[in-house]
């Protein structure tokens, strides 16, 4: 199940009405959107939408039938169990493109229009915050760093300065290679808002 598919699951069943819902369907062979809006009080429309999602979930089927020359479905349950089963393996970085990016050299962005927010004991960077737009759209995004990432981001190079690679900067930083997803995507981010610069013009994504 991906995750389009599972928000759609967790929509259907965090329903109020939703127990009572697959409880008509467990009950009736088959059933109806109007039907089953009539026994429980309510919209047509509300049932429809319900059982048309378990449909593209594959938790019901439908078939089509006619009263008159009005076409209308009729849905019966085809399971007696819903596992929500999401993976997350595709979110996980790969190897081979974690280690292109170690290689990548980094350094702030000149007039990047960011503030680095120094910790109290004075080793590392708390949060960045970073203003976007001009005038009355100006905005202030605030990020709040992961130890690690502010470690990291401490020892990054000013405008100014000669560039590290991000390998480079993590083992200045003192940090291991279980950190290095996190630090890849503070870049990423940093990188997309104007505050570093890739300075060999590589992509960080």
């Amino acid at each position: 199940m991906d995750f389009k598919q599972a928000a759609i699951l967790g929509s259907c069943i965090s329903k109020d009405y939703a127990e009572d819902m697959f409880a008509l369907l467990a009950t009736y062979k088959n059933i109806s959107a109007s039907e089953a809006a009539s026994r429980l009080n309510l919209h047509i429309k509300t049932v429809q939408d319900f059982l048309e999602d378990l449909y593209i979930l594959k938790i019901v089927e439908r078939e089509e039938v006619y009263e008159g020359k009005r076409p209308y479905f009729r849905y019966n349950l085809t399971v007696r169990q819903v596992i929500m089963n999401v993976d997350l393996t595709h979110l996980f970085p790969e190897g081979n493109k974690e280690e292109a990016r170690l290689k990548l050299c980094i350094r702030e962005k000149q007039n990047s229009r960011a503030r680095f927010t120094t910790s109290r004991s004075n080793d590392y960077i708390s949060n960045v915050v970073i203003w976007t737009g001009e005038g009355r759209d100006r905005e202030e995004r605030k990020i709040n760093l992961s130890i690690p990432q502010g470690k990291f981001l401490f020892h990054l190079p000013f405008p100014t300065a000669e560039p590290l690679t991000i390998g480079g900067l993590i083992t200045k930083a003192g940090l291991d290679g279980s950190n290095i997803p996190e630090i890849i995507d503070i870049v990423g981010v940093l990188i997309e808002f104007g505050v570093i610069e890739s300075v060999e013009g590589h992509n960080i994504i």
